[in-house]
């Protein structure tokens, strides 16, 4: 394996794992927090959403929400000539809607939240809409997950040279 296969397959590597967390945190929220909260009254519901949203803001989870995308999107610069890079093509583009998502939706009724004194006011403002967005940015980055799994793997094979090199072998419509 060359030294530019094991970089890049580091940074791959660490794409998958920044992926495969922030895809965990949406998936918690989607099936264990949101449902919870739901059974909880307005001002419990608001009082801890606010501190969620407060506690999350942190140097890790800023550097697992910036470190997917940005090392997505190095792998992806990486891997412009391999076979299997439409995987993590795909799972930057599917990431990059799920970020997008968070900045342009689930942060703006965040700070919505944050800001209004009425707690059934503010619950009925925020819960469906965040609900939701919130399940599409969970499929959208356990998508770019899975994509970026298939590239390791393939990338894995190659560099092993374990695998057939047919372009055919390693497109996602032939993977």
């Amino acid at each position: 394996m060359t030294t530019h296969s094991k970089s890049t397959g580091l940074v791959l590597g660490a794409a998958t794992v920044a992926m495969g967390l922030i895809a965990g945190v949406y998936y918690i929220f989607a099936c264990c927090v949101m449902p919870a909260l739901a059974r909880s009254d307005d001002r419990v519901y608001v009082e801890v959403m606010r501190d969620i949203n407060d506690v999350i803001q942190n140097p890790v989870f800023f550097l697992s929400f910036m470190g997917a995308l940005l090392l997505t999107a190095v792998s992806a610069w990486q891997l412009r000539d391999r076979p299997y890079r439409w995987w993590v093509w795909v799972g930057l583009a599917a990431y990059a809607l799920g970020f997008l998502t968070t900045v342009a939706v689930n942060i703006p009724l965040n700070d919505d939240l944050a800001h209004m004194t009425d707690p059934t006011a503010a619950r009925e403002h925020f819960e469906d809409p965040w609900v939701a967005w919130n399940v599409v940015r969970a499929v959208l980055s356990t998508a770019a997950l899975g994509c970026l799994a298939r590239a390791l793997v393939l990338h894995g094979r190659i560099s092993r040279g374990t695998s057939e090199h047919r372009a055919g072998d390693l497109s996602p419509s032939g993977a």
